[in-house]
């Protein structure tokens, strides 16, 4: 069975590469500190909006110490337009601070210590890891990976741990990192939540759910 699925996946892979054959993550950054703000920030938020806030952020904010030193009421205010941003705020000045007293101001190159972070949890480190480091060591489930893996029949459950478990086991190692983001655009540009757009989806013959 795996192996059946291993192939239907290669082949997936295949079809959305050709699609979709610059795919890179959609959030704006140029250091490893400033990709992981722009994925806690981007959790129930648009991408579009995160770039937009961050692009004024990283202007004022020049290094991982300017976190941690201004007050948190003046860092909560810069992100007031972002969904959840007084938590958002605390994790990320938070997150500034131990990588400083702990990782000699390096934002970690590991899951088990990317995790320890407040407000970092498998999804965001994977996206750190892959796309500040390329070091593929899981794969990003976000809502749209969450909704096609289960359109497409390559897992059966809705917890990400899970399904990204599943996703691992049948997809190529060197693949875990760019399978998030062919999915994601994928499910943006066509196999949207209400009307997926079944006659310009190149999945369409390999989809179990397309009749559904």
């Amino acid at each position: 069975m795996a192996a059946k699925e291993t192939e239907k996946l290669l082949e997936i892979i295949k079809r959305l590469k050709k699609e979709y054959p610059k795919v890179v993550t959609a959030l704006r950054f140029k250091t490893p500190f400033e990709l992981l703000v722009a994925t806690i920030l981007s959790a129930q938020t648009t991408d579009v909006h995160v770039n937009r806030v961050t692009k004024a952020l990283f202007r004022k904010y020049k290094t991982i110490r300017d976190y941690a030193d201004i007050s948190l009421e003046t860092l909560q205010k810069d992100l007031s337009s972002i969904n959840f941003y007084n938590n958002k705020a605390k994790n990320i000045q938070a997150s500034a601070r131990i990588i400083i007293e702990k990782f000699h101001s390096n934002v970690p190159r590991t899951m088990e210590e990317l995790t320890t972070l407040p407000g970092v949890a498998r999804k965001t480190a994977n996206i750190v890891l892959s796309d500040a480091y390329g070091i593929n060591e899981g794969i990003a489930v976000d809502t749209h990976v969450k909704r096609l893996a289960g359109r497409l029949g390559l897992t059966k459950y809705e917890d990400p741990v899970k399904i990204e478990k599943d996703l691992m086991a049948i997809t190529p190692k060197e693949d875990w990192g760019n399978l998030s983001h062919l999915l994601i655009f994928h499910g943006r540009n066509i196999c949207q939540a209400k009307k997926p757009k079944h006659k310009e989806c190149v999945l369409y013959s390999l989809c179990p759910s397309r009749d559904k």
